[in-house]
Protein backbone atom coordinates (compact mmCIF):
# COMPACT_ATOMS: atom_id res chain seq x y z
CA UNK A 1 0.00 0.00 0.00
CA UNK A 2 2.03 3.49 -1.27
CA UNK A 3 0.18 5.23 2.01
CA UNK A 4 2.60 3.00 4.11
CA UNK A 5 5.35 4.43 2.16
CA UNK A 6 4.62 8.06 2.32
CA UNK A 7 3.99 7.67 6.15
CA UNK A 8 7.68 6.05 6.13
CA UNK A 9 8.89 8.61 4.18
CA UNK A 10 7.44 11.42 5.94
CA UNK A 11 8.42 9.74 9.49
CA UNK A 12 12.07 10.22 7.68
CA UNK A 13 11.77 13.40 6.56
CA UNK A 14 10.73 14.61 10.07
CA UNK A 15 13.30 12.62 12.28
CA UNK A 16 16.38 14.00 9.70
CA UNK A 17 14.77 17.66 10.05
CA UNK A 18 14.59 17.18 13.71
CA UNK A 19 18.48 15.49 13.82
CA UNK A 20 19.79 18.23 11.40
CA UNK A 21 18.05 20.84 13.71
CA UNK A 22 19.46 19.66 16.89
CA UNK A 23 22.75 19.15 15.38
CA UNK A 24 23.03 22.97 13.64
CA UNK A 25 22.10 24.05 17.49
CA UNK A 26 24.65 21.83 18.85
CA UNK A 27 27.16 23.45 16.69
CA UNK A 28 25.78 27.20 17.51
CA UNK A 29 24.37 27.40 13.98
CA UNK A 30 20.74 28.93 13.44
CA UNK A 31 20.09 26.13 10.13
CA UNK A 32 19.23 22.62 9.81
CA UNK A 33 22.72 20.84 9.21
CA UNK A 34 22.58 17.50 7.35
CA UNK A 35 19.75 17.18 7.87
CA UNK A 36 18.56 15.74 4.26
CA UNK A 37 21.57 13.60 4.79
CA UNK A 38 19.89 11.90 8.17
CA UNK A 39 16.34 12.08 6.45
CA UNK A 40 17.96 9.52 3.62
CA UNK A 41 19.99 7.58 6.01
CA UNK A 42 17.12 7.35 8.24
CA UNK A 43 15.01 5.69 5.39
CA UNK A 44 17.71 3.47 4.45
CA UNK A 45 18.05 2.40 7.83
CA UNK A 46 14.54 1.73 8.51
CA UNK A 47 13.68 0.11 4.79
CA UNK A 48 16.44 -2.46 5.35
CA UNK A 49 15.27 -3.01 9.28
CA UNK A 50 11.43 -3.62 8.24
CA UNK A 51 12.92 -5.86 5.80
CA UNK A 52 14.72 -7.94 7.92
CA UNK A 53 12.00 -8.29 10.78
CA UNK A 54 9.61 -9.31 8.30
CA UNK A 55 7.29 -6.45 8.56
CA UNK A 56 6.70 -5.39 4.88
CA UNK A 57 4.37 -6.38 3.14
CA UNK A 58 5.40 -6.32 -1.16
CA UNK A 59 2.83 -3.46 -1.55
CA UNK A 60 4.06 -1.38 1.59
CA UNK A 61 7.73 -2.29 -0.21
CA UNK A 62 6.02 -1.18 -3.70
CA UNK A 63 4.79 2.19 -2.65
CA UNK A 64 8.01 2.82 -0.44
CA UNK A 65 9.92 2.49 -3.01
CA UNK A 66 8.04 4.76 -5.58
CA UNK A 67 7.89 7.52 -2.52
CA UNK A 68 11.75 7.23 -1.59
CA UNK A 69 12.67 6.95 -5.81
CA UNK A 70 10.60 10.82 -6.04
CA UNK A 71 11.67 11.78 -2.55
CA UNK A 72 15.55 10.94 -2.87
CA UNK A 73 16.82 12.93 -6.14
CA UNK A 74 13.99 16.02 -5.37
CA UNK A 75 15.66 16.82 -2.03
CA UNK A 76 18.88 16.33 -3.17
CA UNK A 77 18.36 18.72 -6.06
CA UNK A 78 17.26 21.43 -3.60
CA UNK A 79 20.41 20.78 -1.08
CA UNK A 80 22.31 21.00 -3.76
CA UNK A 81 21.20 24.38 -5.00
CA UNK A 82 21.59 25.48 -1.20
CA UNK A 83 25.28 24.05 -1.06
CA UNK A 84 25.82 25.48 -3.99
CA UNK A 85 24.63 28.97 -3.18
CA UNK A 86 27.18 28.42 -0.07
CA UNK A 87 29.56 28.12 -1.64
CA UNK A 88 29.87 30.33 -3.99
CA UNK A 89 29.64 32.76 -1.40
CA UNK A 90 31.76 31.26 0.66
CA UNK A 91 34.81 31.91 -1.42
CA UNK A 92 37.44 29.51 -3.46
CA UNK A 93 38.26 26.97 -0.59
CA UNK A 94 34.60 25.81 -0.26
CA UNK A 95 34.07 25.15 -4.41
CA UNK A 96 37.76 23.41 -4.25
CA UNK A 97 36.79 21.44 -1.86
CA UNK A 98 33.14 20.85 -3.26
CA UNK A 99 34.58 19.80 -6.67
CA UNK A 100 37.24 17.32 -4.91
CA UNK A 101 34.54 15.66 -3.01
CA UNK A 102 31.77 15.86 -5.84
CA UNK A 103 34.67 13.48 -8.30
CA UNK A 104 35.76 11.69 -5.17
CA UNK A 105 32.20 10.44 -5.13
CA UNK A 106 31.99 9.45 -8.64
CA UNK A 107 35.61 7.81 -8.38
CA UNK A 108 34.08 5.34 -5.44
CA UNK A 109 30.61 4.36 -7.51
CA UNK A 110 32.45 1.54 -9.40
CA UNK A 111 34.14 0.35 -6.12
CA UNK A 112 30.85 0.38 -4.53
CA UNK A 113 28.80 -1.46 -7.29
CA UNK A 114 31.58 -4.14 -7.35
CA UNK A 115 30.78 -4.61 -3.64
CA UNK A 116 27.04 -5.35 -4.35
CA UNK A 117 28.01 -7.59 -7.16
CA UNK A 118 29.97 -9.91 -5.13
CA UNK A 119 26.99 -10.26 -2.57
CA UNK A 120 24.93 -11.09 -5.06
CA UNK A 121 27.22 -13.91 -6.15
CA UNK A 122 27.59 -15.42 -3.15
Amino acid sequence: MKIYGVALLAFCYLLGKYLGGLLGSLLGINADVGGVGFAMLSLILLNAWLKKKGFLEEETEKGLLFWSSMYIPVVVAMASVLNVKGALSGGWAAVVIGVVVTFGSFALVPVISKVGLKNKKA
